[in-house]
């Protein structure tokens, strides 16, 4: 094998080990950029009901052409078993989660919202756990990594939350800026509506972790991606619809957007939030499963307290860097931990093959003996 062979077999290994970890990096990258253009949007008028609507008919849109083109060989079938968990996946992602993550949020902060989205590995996990979709044995230390790390990165986020502390002085920051004066700008609100939208953004994060669950069940039987992605996001804006009408009571001054805000929000959410989001999730949920994908939560606050402190030159105090801290060494356990569930089943799966070889090649054998003892009786007859 030549250099120039070899690094290229390297380059083609490094790239196919790292995909799942640039595609959970590009999902909350997503999840942060869009998190602070939809508060900015809900804040200026933008109702959540018909929001959901508008960003799942803006996902079908957007997709429903390439997997009409891409995927029109490999489609397999639609049967009733795949099309009832379509329904219900839209019913809970696109629909359920949207309405109470948004409301919520309209309720309290972009920032609390965010927080609160931190149980949602801890959920996926248990959930996972139950149905068998992640393989935990509490005897084993890889398992007990990615226990350990699960609650390690929901202290840490938790802490990013409640914790303040002194700020931290950065070059790029401004005097008299800062996480205190960002709080301070935001909409005042109540407690009961603080409550109110706590428990709704929890209700919601429980219908996104069953979502990652079902989904992974459907893609076993319904392998395009991204027709399933198109199928959920307009069945989504069908019940979404619906929904809307059912709550808002007829009300026809709600499907108006009157600001740029509400229509970049809208179109941003559906492309890269619902379409985007669906598919890359998928791609990494076939190789490592609905925890791995949700494990990466609460690397989004990281990224908006470090995108607020560059952008708005908001100062960070010692609380978030804490925090972010205990996050990645939480990340790195559950990484660690899923790494060693991919070496031992591709050790196990090796020696499959080697006991597959070792039989068919005992079975050549016994034929070949066989044949000869046939051809010795023939030759004495």
């Amino acid at each position: 094998m030549t250099t120039m062979e070899m690094s290229k077999s390297w380059i083609w290994c490094f790239c196919r080990r790292g995909s799942p970890y640039l595609g959970v990096l590009f999902l909350q990258l997503g999840y942060a950029v869009n998190s602070l253009l939809v508060k900015s949007a809900l804040n200026q008028g933008l109702n959540p009901y018909t929001f959901s609507v508008y960003r799942n008919v803006a996902a079908a849109v957007a997709f429903g052409p390439f997997a009409y083109y891409f995927e029109r060989k490999i489609r397999s079938q639609m049967t009733f078993s795949v099309f009832w968990k379509i329904l219900l996946l839209a019913l809970l992602e696109p629909v359920m989660d949207q309405i109470l993550y948004y409301t919520g949020m309209k309720y309290t902060t972009a920032t609390f919202a965010i927080a609160m989205c931190n149980v949602l590995p801890a959920l996926t996990f248990v959930m996972a756990w139950i149905f068998r979709l992640e393989k935990v044995n509490v005897k084993k230390m890889h398992s007990q990594g990615k226990i350990l790390g699960t609650i390690v990165t929901v202290g840490g986020a938790m802490i990013m939350t409640l914790v303040n502390g002194p700020p931290v002085p950065l070059p790029w920051t401004k005097e008299g800026t800062g996480v205190h004066h960002a709080v301070a700008s935001t909409v005042a609100v109540s407690q009961d509506q603080h409550i109110k939208g706590a428990i709704m953004i929890t209700a919601g994060c429980f219908c996104w972790g069953s979502f990652y669950i079902l989904q992974a069940m459907t893609l076993k039987e319904y392998p395009a991606q991204l027709s399933l992605t198109t199928l959920i996001c307009a069945m989504g804006a069908l019940q979404g619809a619906i929904v809307t009408l059912v709550i808002e009571k007829g009300k026809s001054g709600i499907w108006a957007m009157h600001k740029e805000t509400e229509l970049v929000a809208t179109l941003y959410s559906g492309i890269v939030r619902s379409g985007a989001s669906y598919y890359v999730s998928g791609l990494v949920m076939k190789e490592k499963g609905p925890f791995f994908v949700t494990a990466f939560n609460p690397l989004g606050m990281v990224i908006v307290a470090v995108v607020s402190s560059i952008a708005l030159a908001e100062r960070l105090v010692l609380g978030r860097v804490v925090g972010a801290f205990i996050i990645v060494a939480g990340l790195y356990l559950i990484i660690w931990g899923k790494s060693k569930d991919s070496s031992l089943s591709s050790s196990k799966t090796n020696e499959v093959e080697i006991f597959d070889q070792e039989k068919s090649n005992t079975k050549a054998l016994d034929n070949t003996k066989s044949s000869k003892e046939d051809f010795r009786g023939e030759a004495n007859a």
